[in-house]
């Protein structure tokens, strides 16, 4: 069993900031003169306090935090800013000059530290904004900040998938490695940090021939973050419900027949305490994507080799999965689902078998994932290289991005083809033939409606077919006559793309620079290339103030913020999502 340390200088250092655009700005305009502020909350490494240093970067500020050690000492968070014996009044009267305070970890706060927190944001003269842990205890004075509504409350989600694939552009990492990693991380930005350090650190990336990006394949690291929280989750756990745990661990999702089980009371404890889950099939798997594999990583070698479980044995499991994968397919409903089996196979560099491969690829496909589609199909044609359904599934995947592929076979889709091509005649006679949200596209295409293609992408992204929602939101754009329901729909055709990893369709073509003026686009191409805004006026023999204007008015009609939006947006060849 190895265990991994990392130097605590090393975690101190920030990656960049990715997304969260609305919520950045919501906690710069709570926390500018005239607001009073906002508390930030949400569970302990999901990124709040980078989120608030983001925000009040550059501006004049004062910071205390919270800290366990001294929730019994008066006033200890802000001790650095008061003299000895101050009283509450007093606190108040000698901080009423700051203008803006940051509190952060503010449930760790002592009590009368909250309590002059909460006595400032009552007087409305000092703005906050504050961040709070919102699983753990928190003091009555804290609370009543948002639930008193003296200040904004933001509860913050974790990151998206593609925005920590956004985090981790740049590592090289295939598209497997950064799904496993975020499923494991559920948003713990300090975990991820820590598991891609021990990663690197114990040359468990290794290269992926086909592409050269490295891929994480084996176990989890076992690293001191991790220690934690097994140790959380075991703790007061009875002999019966840690040996259930870890059968879940080697063999989830576990099929059990419940009536005879000799272990329900145990099953029956973790599931309501929120660890268990059991599905429609009757199928018991643990609810947090990190247990099981911090489990496994726990586990000495005698009992790991006594519980662990064979491929052969997962055989019955994974036709389950391929089965229900094919018939949402089938349904055209490829909203997300756990299939833990085909991923425990993939994760522990073990064969997948292709029949299985091609369809989490197709699956995948029509989920917009085209980098994931082609990594299952790779995966299966590790195990048969020549594997006709995944070589046609790989094709695909690399055609939906530009790349030259030839496809053999529809997918099922045939008559969809010419409906994604925006072609009036063609959607005409396939809308008789396609039924669903697939014969409603066809009908808005034909009709060039703009509303109703807006519609039809938002069925088709219910659904989860982001592709082809992004398409039919590209389509609107074209179609519709009021300009500002235009650039709506270029807005939202743009965020689905985003999500489907470096699609290059022909409805997507030209989807964002085809409004723009000539001399727009070539400013904004330049710029896209990282000229600064006195090199492209160098370049066009323009004054720098006419390329800002340009600039600005390209934004206001790409629906950008700024320029770091515009590679995305230009679609460089050589440029790859995360």
């Amino acid at each position: 069993m190895t265990t991994y340390g990392r130097d605590a200088r090393t975690l101190e250092l920030p990656w960049p900031f990715t997304g969260r655009e609305d919520e950045l700005e919501l906690v710069r305009r709570a926390s500018v003169a005239g607001q009073q502020g906002v508390v930030v909350t949400g569970p302990a490494g999901i990124g709040k306090t980078r989120l608030i240093t983001e925000a009040v970067r550059g501006t004049d500020c004062v910071r205390v935090t919270g800290t366990p050690e001294t929730g019994a000492l008066p006033f200890a968070a802000f001790a650095h800013l008061l003299s000895d014996r101050v009283s509450l009044p007093g606190a108040v009267r000698h901080l009423s000059g700051v203008r803006l305070l940051v509190v952060d970890d503010a449930h760790l706060l002592d009590e009368a530290s909250a309590a002059l927190v909460h006595q400032l944001a009552a007087h409305g003269r000092t703005r906050l904004v504050v961040a709070a842990t919102g699983t753990a205890p928190v003091p009555g004075a804290v609370s009543r900040l948002w639930t008193g509504e003296l200040l904004t409350h933001l509860a913050l989600e974790p990151l998206p998938y593609d925005e920590t694939a956004a985090l981790l552009e740049g590592g090289g990492l295939e598209p497997l490695t950064v799904r496993r990693l975020h499923r494991v991380c559920r948003g713990d930005l300090r975990l991820l940090r820590d598991l891609v350090g021990a990663l690197r650190e114990s040359g468990q990336l290794t290269r992926v021939p086909e592409t050269g990006e490295r891929a994480w394949r084996g176990p989890l690291p076992r690293t001191a973050a991790v220690r934690d929280r097994i140790v959380t989750l075991l703790d007061g756990r009875g002999p019966g419900e840690r040996d259930a745990l870890e059968r879940l661990a080697f063999a989830e999702p576990l099929p059990l027949h419940l009536d005879d089980a000799p272990d329900l009371a145990a099953l029956e404890r973790l599931e309501t305490d929120g660890l268990a889950h059991v599905d429609d099939r009757g199928a018991v798997r643990l609810v947090h994507p990190l247990h099981g594999p911090a489990l496994r990583a726990s586990a000495g070698r005698l009992r790991a080799r006594r519980l662990a479980r064979t491929p052969e044995q997962c055989e019955p499991a994974l036709k389950a999965e391929q089965e229900q994968l094919e018939e949402r397919i089938e349904q055209l409903d490829v909203r997300e689902v756990p299939a833990p089996v085909g991923e425990w196979l993939a994760a522990g560099d073990l064969p997948v078998p292709p029949g299985y491969a091609a369809v989490r690829a197709r699956y995948s496909w029509l989920r917009g994932e085209l980098r994931e589609a082609a990594a299952w199909a790779r995966e299966g044609l590790r195990a048969a290289p020549g594997d006709a359904a995944c070589r046609t599934e790989l094709a695909r995947a690399a055609a939906e991005r530009g790349e030259d592929a030839v496809v053999r076979g529809d997918g099922g889709l045939a008559h969809y083809g010419a409906v994604r091509l925006g072609d009036p005649e063609g959607a005409a006679a396939a809308a008789a033939r396609l039924d669903g949200v697939l014969g409603r596209h066809a009908e808005a295409v034909a009709r060039g409606a703009g509303p109703a293609l807006d519609r039809a992408a938002e069925a088709l992204a219910a659904r989860g077919l982001l592709l082809f929602a992004a398409e039919a939101h590209a389509q609107a754009v074209r179609a519709h006559r009021d300009p500002r329901a235009a650039r709506m729909s270029r807005t939202r055709a743009l965020a689905l793309a985003r999500r489907c990893q470096g699609a290059r369709t022909p409805a997507l073509s030209g989807l964002v620079l085809g409004e723009l003026t000539a001399r727009q686009r070539q400013i904004v191409t330049l710029a896209a290339a990282g000229l600064s805004n006195r090199q492209i006026a160098e370049q066009l023999t323009l004054s720098v103030r006419t390329v800002g204007n340009h600039l600005y008015s390209a934004y206001t009609r790409l629906g950008a913020n700024d320029r770091a939006a515009l590679p995305w947006l230009v679609d460089q060849p050589d440029r790859q999502s995360a």
